[in-house]
């Protein structure tokens, strides 16, 4: 099953069961200054999972693309993005536990055609100090969802991620147990972290295994919460029925909201037998755009194909919800992941402009589900394009000068003169830098910050001056 029909039967499932689809939200928040991008398919519903009524009724569904800037430097292993898309589902004073479980359960096995024999969930502890239970409820449904099935349904209660990399996981265990730090949502980002008067609860993380052999021994032995590469998180329901009060302690809420969101790339993946979401069908055909163009195997320049597919993939859904270019906010992110694309396929041995054929790659396996990825197709890609020309132009200058310096270490200094002779984004020059086996200043943040100011301040002197010797005032 593709990630375009596992999109689509997401939906239809959940419109089977009650719900409306809504509209996604654009990559830039609406009224939310907090965070540059939509980072997740409840951002946008957080008004209406504090109380508000919302207009489509009480049991909501969508797919929502996301853009995480904050991953970016993940991004080259297996299952790291910083765009994709999340499926969501809302219950808002509605349904709760027990049906949330079993349909996500059945949409995995019944639909998508997962092997629940591979599928491990996780539940929320408990907390004695706070007076909150072990969830006991979502671990008996998901008891009776495996045992419905033939199909192994013991507990382990680990507690914390480290307990799990020291314990691993027994035969037929199933369901896991682990503390506040893992198992909790809240805007806080964890139980002890929850803001007062918010609300929050326990969640239920569903995992995909892809076998011992892809644990790195590193991480430890191999549980759902371990980094280590065995599992795979696919979903996540978090079951809102807490609120902290002033006090700091927490209170049961009249109304009971359920917020579902699934990773659509992780789920695709995983019903390919594939721990690399760069092989499924909404990225595996921008991969082998590159391979064509640059005579590479994705085998052997694996990060930095995957690097360059989800930077232009990103940038094209930006450029689509508006985003250009700039050295401000979003349209900033958007230009650092444009040139971070344009630099690694430098390293390739792509030394002429690309996007032209890559981007439209990556608009039409959009254009049938998203009618605004059609719509501007042929904008977006003039906008990138723009963009690829006006920074190749000093891509190589720069990358020489960077590559010429015959020094160990470099300043803030550095990376300033950088930034304002060749138009590198900041982090731009520090990768390189890296890459070359040149230390960068541990300070160099702060060196850059002071040297920008400086310039700054030439700048307002000059205008300054500059209007004291026009008539009148005036300025040029």
């Amino acid at each position: 099953m593709d990630a375009h029909d596992i999109r689509n039967s997401y939906l239809a499932s959940l419109e089977g069961h009650g719900h409306t689809v809504i509209d996604r939200a654009n990559l830039v928040p609406r009224g939310d200054t907090s965070t540059l991008f939509t980072g997740s398919g409840m951002q946008a519903l957080l008004p209406y999972l504090l109380g508000e009524t919302h207009p489509a009724g009480t049991r909501l569904t969508d797919s929502q693309p996301c853009v995480r800037a904050q991953d970016i430097d993940e991004v080259g292993d297996n299952r790291h993005t910083t765009f994709f898309e999340m499926l969501g589902n809302w219950s808002l004073g509605d349904y709760f536990k027990e049906d949330q479980i079993r349909w996500f359960f059945e949409f995995l096995v019944d639909t998508v055609g997962l092997d629940p024999e591979k599928l491990y969930v996780t539940c929320f502890i408990g907390d004695e100090a706070n007076g909150i239970p072990r969830d006991e409820e979502a671990a008996s449904i998901w008891q009776k969802v495996f045992g419905e099935r033939g199909v192994s349904n013991g507990i382990a209660v680990i507690g914390s991620q480290a307990d799990g990399d020291a314990r691993g996981v027994h035969p037929g265990e199933r369901i896991f147990f682990y503390d506040g730090g893992e198992n909790w949502w809240s805007r806080g980002g964890s139980l002890a972290a929850t803001p007062i008067g918010d609300p929050c609860g326990p969640d239920s993380e569903v995992f995909y295994d892809f076998g011992p052999e892809k644990q790195d021994a590193s991480f430890g032995l191999a549980h759902p919460a371990s980094d280590g590469g065995q599992f795979m998180e696919i979903g996540n329901q978090v079951f809102m029925q807490y609120r902290r009060l002033d006090d700091g302690s927490f209170e049961e809420l009249a109304r009971r909201n359920v917020d579902f969101g699934g990773g659509l790339e992780r789920i695709a993946a995983a019903s390919i037998e594939s721990d690399d979401v760069f092989r499924i069908s909404l990225l595996w055909p921008i991969i082998e755009s590159l391979q064509e163009l640059t005579g590479r195997r994705y085998e052997d320049e694996t990060a930095s194909m995957r690097i360059i597919a989800d930077h232009l993939r990103g940038a094209t859904f930006l450029a689509v919800d508006g985003v250009r270019p700039s050295n401000k906010e979003q349209g900033y992110v958007m230009r650092r992941l444009l040139r971070r694309a344009i630099r690694l396929a430098l390293s390739l041995g792509l030394t002429e402009n690309f996007f032209e054929v890559v981007v439209p790659v990556i608009a039409d396996l959009y254009a049938a589900d998203y009618p605004e990825v059609a719509a501007s197709r042929e904008e977006v890609i003039a906008v990138l394009v723009k963009e690829e020309n006006a920074f190749r132009r000093t891509l190589e200058g720069g990358l020489q000068t960077l590559a010429e310096w015959e020094v160990a270490s470099i300043t803030g200094r550095d990376v300033f003169r950088l930034s304002d002779t060749y138009g590198f984004p900041k982090e731009l020059s520090v990768e390189e830098a890296r890459r070359l086996g040149i230390e960068v200043a541990d300070d160099w943040e702060a060196e850059f910050a002071l040297a920008l100011g400086e310039q700054r301040e030439r700048s307002r002197g000059a205008t300054r001056l500059g209007a004291a010797g026009l008539p009148g005032g005036a300025t040029a």
